[in-house]
């Protein structure tokens, strides 16, 4: 009787076993991102006092956004720049990058300027397309923007409405945001700005409230 329950029993383990490993495996496509350094080449962006120019400072945080998801959350995040190096790329092609890769989050960074050298914070745009689209790109924005703001301790400027080309074009089913980092025309955030190590902190803050938005 016990070697009947024996054979029974390996009977049950071989079919429990070859019921699982006949099972396909689904996949999870990792979401993505597509991070826009704004400006580049010929289109310097804002400029500093001392010379630092905006399209390096967005570049640098972009590319330290890239490394940082390969480093700490590679299998969960595909990230992709509009711009690798200094060059120019036009707003069409931004967008036409994001819908072809069918992008689920689409950040543009900036820095900001003003004739007002007292002006200072951090700003973010929204383009509302529908209003689940305009809900997410809130949430994603202000989810942002706190991190911003409490973490590295700059002024929250609010989130804002912004016809501009990269948020009107974008993708539909995308949550998109233009970040303005600082104000370059303002002595202190313009010093903070030009420091790598000021670039590496703003690159995680974006990229862990990113995952936070997509609940990961």
């Amino acid at each position: 009787m016990h070697v009947i329950n024996r054979i029974l029993v390996c009977l049950c383990c071989v079919g429990f076993f070859s019921y699982g490993f006949g099972q396909k495996r689904v996949e999870v496509k990792p979401l993505v991102i597509v991070i826009d350094p704004g400006h580049g080449g010929k289109d310097a962006g804002a400029i500093s006092r001392t010379g630092v120019k905006e399209k390096d400072i967005v570049l640098s945080i972009a590319n330290k956004i890239v490394e940082l998801n390969y480093r700490l959350n590679k299998q969960s995040l595909d990230v992709f720049l509009t711009r690798y190096a200094d060059t120019f790329v036009s707003l069409a092609d931004r967008t036409r990058l994001s819908k072809k890769l069918k992008a689920d989050v689409f950040i543009s960074i900036h820095c900001n300027a003003s004739a007002n050298p007292k002006a200072s914070g951090t700003e973010v745009y929204i383009y509302p397309k529908s209003d689940m689209q305009a809900e997410e790109s809130a949430y994603l924005g202000f989810t942002i923007q706190k991190g911003l703001a409490g973490l590295l301790g700059v002024k929250n400027r609010g989130l804002k409405y912004g016809d501009f080309q990269v948020l009107r074009d974008s993708r539909k089913g995308s949550a998109t945001v233009l970040l303005e980092l600082g104000f370059l025309s303002q002595t202190d955030e313009a010093i903070y700005l030009s420091k790598e190590k000021s670039h590496e902190a703003i690159a995680l803050v974006i990229l862990q409230c990113t995952l936070k938005y997509l609940g990961l």
